[in-house]
């Protein structure tokens, strides 16, 4: 916009006749976004890093702190052996985890406490069993 506010000229109904003018040159048609919603987050407070979140989101990254990264693969680790075809895969299921949740508690862990301890592997394997039989 070049043209100066005339003076005497209320600034609202300046700028009100400014945008009459553009949308009757069609200046507004075809726009990028023109007719979609606008998007959810566009009342939330500014963030300097709205494009990483944005990325990260598109992508399907996660970022978790090593410990609720290693709780949520315990709990998946817990359901992938009661859903093993085989013993055998069970206790290798439950091993390799209770290694990974054995090494993290005698390292100090940056984050929250880990809140785990090794699943029992052969109370892991009962109830393997028990829900086996229970089909």
């Amino acid at each position: 916009m070049t043209e100066r506010k005339p003076p005497g000229v209320d600034f609202g109904s300046w700028v009100d006749k400014q945008i009459r003018d553009a949308e009757t040159r069609g200046e507004f048609d075809r726009l990028p976004g023109a007719g979609k919603p606008l998007p959810a987050d566009v009342d939330a407070a500014y963030d300097e890093l709205w494009w990483v979140k944005r990325k990260m989101a598109r992508e399907g990254i996660s970022v978790l702190p090593p410990t609720l990264a290693l709780r949520k693969e315990a709990e998946d680790a817990l359901l992938a052996a009661y859903a093993a075809p085989s013993e055998r895969i069970v206790r290798k299921i439950i091993t390799e985890i209770n290694d990974k949740i054995r090494d993290m508690m005698f390292k100090p862990p940056p984050g929250p406490p880990l809140g785990k301890k090794p699943y029992d592997v052969e109370d892991v394997v009962r109830q393997w069993r028990e829900r086996r039989a229970g089909r």
